[in-house]
């Protein structure tokens, strides 16, 4: 069959055809964005390991198989769903900025810019964010879940088509160090697909911490966990971390690190026709789909057809609708009063769906609710042909897990390593995240001391009451909502199978401003994989939208994983998307 034909059967609503079956299983099930890290996983809960046991193995396994999106010592936002109270909770996995990081500093020094290297670095949330998932909801130790990953850099991992294109083609930006450069240009080039790689530094800096563990295990799993974080945050990696600042213009402190700890906090959720969603804080955009599945619950999208242009301009406009309101609204809530409530109502929600037309696309970036909180602000508007915009920044990956007591973990690590430099003797960069800050007096993620940026990444749950468990979640920067969205109407309005629900060709909006830092705008611009009709883009440019296309089932749309567990028959179901190297595996 066809690419068109496939994209009219779709505009008419009947199930994709899928690259891979929807894998199923009795015991336990987890999709990874690698497939060593699946395979990580999968040994641990083979083991006995528990969900979260299984996703924090995968998820530092993943620092390791895909280093050049995701770092140790970067971030790791988590959510968890513990069976047994039936209560999701958040762990923030996000630093925040150094004491000394001042708004003046990078406007007066740097321009308003935040530069690429030492100074955009947040305090590293990752390693916290793992061991207090151990500590509150894990059963192994982290040298037990780490074993893997410590293998995967010692005795190194073939490298795979996707990962070496990334190191090519940010060569230049990884030989800007030497320390990046002896790591991924060894013998001064990238390494090739099907050449083996080796991070021998990052092994023992694991090592280290595994160790550390070991040696205070006497005391029990609680000390040996403690010990482990001590060795990252006070120990010889945090002397590390702040001699290197120290030499090269940073900002990070022993104080910063040995004062640092992540958050757990009941998660944010709505309602969607009797399914609930769970979502991070508004210190990541996870909330905007929230927002978005608000909006969009009084319409019968279903009777518009899937992907037909009616369907992709409604969610078009309110993915725009919501990153409005991510714009003017989200922020640190430690910092800032957040109109939370508000936010999430129905009421709210109702009244941001009247602003859509059904026949005129909205300005570039609408007006947020509740303006006189903080409308007015001009956005930077790029009408060039910049194709790093809408190609979303290859810093994240996701993992899904859900075991055999019915817990279910979900967790989104990130920070790529070509735009901050590698510490050196350790194989990790310290979290590059303030780059989703901005050096702007009034902004509600202006850079401030202790202050954290406004984090893309945002892993999510849909539990319906008495039929299903689902973590999933995805990369892509800005992309990662309006995947998610797309998935879970896929499965929720359209009863997709969970393999054809992410392969299900997607579209991306970039008409706001970009969550990286220049933090550009490309007005209307609205993406389309080409399994989507022609005439449907074409209806889509009459209403208003600035359309171009992607080729095929493209890494750009996302790379969606997903779990769900049908509590009803106790199969877990599992997929993850052909656009990236992510697999599921399950028994």
């Amino acid at each position: 069959m066809h690419a068109t034909q496939r994209a009219d059967d779709l505009t008419q609503g009947s199930a994709p055809l899928a690259m891979r079956p929807t894998l199923a299983g009795l015991n336990h099930m987890i999709s990874a964005g690698h497939y060593l890290a699946t395979q990580a996983g999968m040994d641990i809960l083979q083991a006995g390991g528990n969900a979260i046991d299984a996703g924090v193995a995968a998820g530092i396994a993943l620092g390791v198989v895909q280093s050049d999106i995701v770092n140790f010592g970067g971030v790791a936002p988590c959510l968890v769903y513990h069976a047994e109270t039936q209560k999701v909770w958040s762990i923030s996995g996000l630093g925040y900025w150094p004491q000394a990081a001042t708004l003046d500093l990078f406007l007066q020094a740097h321009g308003g810019k935040i530069p690429a290297g030492v100074l955009r670095t947040v305090i590293p949330a990752a390693p916290d964010a793992w061991i207090t998932a151990l500590e509150r909801f894990g059963t192994m130790s982290f040298g037990d879940v780490a074993a893997a990953a410590i293998g995967y850099a010692r005795d190194g991992f073939v490298m795979y088509p996707l990962m070496a294109e990334v190191l090519a083609d940010h060569a230049q930006d990884y030989g800007r160090w030497a320390s990046s450069a002896a790591v991924y240009l060894p013998d001064g080039r990238p390494p090739a697909a099907g050449d083996i790689f080796r991070q021998s530094d990052l092994a023992r800096t694991l090592q280290y911490m595994a160790d550390e563990e070991r040696a205070h295990g006497a005391a029990g799993r609680a000390a040996g966990l403690a010990a482990a974080r001590h060795a990252f945050y006070r120990g010889d990696i945090a002397k590390s971390i702040v001699a290197f600042h120290r030499a090269e213009g940073g900002l990070v402190t022993h104080d910063d690190l040995a004062n640092f700890s992540v958050e757990v906090e009941p998660a944010l959720s709505t309602d969607f026709r009797g399914t609930q969603l769970y979502s991070c804080g508004f210190w990541c955009q996870g909330p905007t789909l929230l927002q978005m599945l608000n909006i969009l619950e009084s319409r019968d999208v279903a009777a518009l057809g899937h992907n037909s242009a009616a369907y992709v301009h409604l969610l078009t406009e309110t993915i725009k609708l919501a990153f409005a309101d991510r714009e003017a609204h989200y922020g640190d809530p430690r910092y800032r009063d957040i109109p939370q409530a508000a936010l999430l109502s129905k009421a709210y929600a109702l009244d941001r769906l009247g602003l859509i037309s059904d026949d005129r696309a909205l300005p570039d970036m609408p007006s947020p609710g509740e303006p006189g909180l903080f409308g007015g602000r001009p956005v930077h508007s790029d009408k060039s042909e910049d194709r790093a915009r809408t190609d979303p920044r290859l810093d994240t990956s996701y993992v899904a897990v859900v075991d055999r007591h019915g817990n279910a973990f979900s967790a989104t690590p990130s920070d790529g390593s070509y735009n901050s430099p590698i510490i050196p003797g350790t194989g990790i960069c310290a979290s590059g995240r303030g780059s989703q800050s901005w050096a702007e007096a009034g902004h509600p993620c202006a850079i401030a001391p202790g202050h954290r940026p406004r984090l893309t990444p945002n892993p999510s749950l849909a539990i319906r009451p008495g039929q299903y468990v689902m973590p999933f979640g995805t990369p892509g920067g800005d992309v990662q909502c309006q995947a998610m969205l797309q998935t879970f109407l896929n499965v929720e309005v359209f009863g997709m199978d969970l393999q054809a629900a992410i392969e299900a060709p997607r579209f991306a909006t970039f008409s706001f401003p970009s969550s990286f830092e220049p933090h550009n705008v490309q007005p209307g611009r609205l993406m389309l994989e080409d399994l989507i009709a022609r005439h449907v883009g074409d209806a889509l440019n009459e209403k208003g939208h600035a359309v171009q296309w992607w080729r095929d089932r493209n890494w750009r749309a996302g790379a969606m994983c997903a779990v769900k567990h049908d509590v009803t028959t106790g199969i877990r179901w599992g997929a993850a998307d052909p656009r990236r190297p992510a697999y599921a595996a399950g028994c």
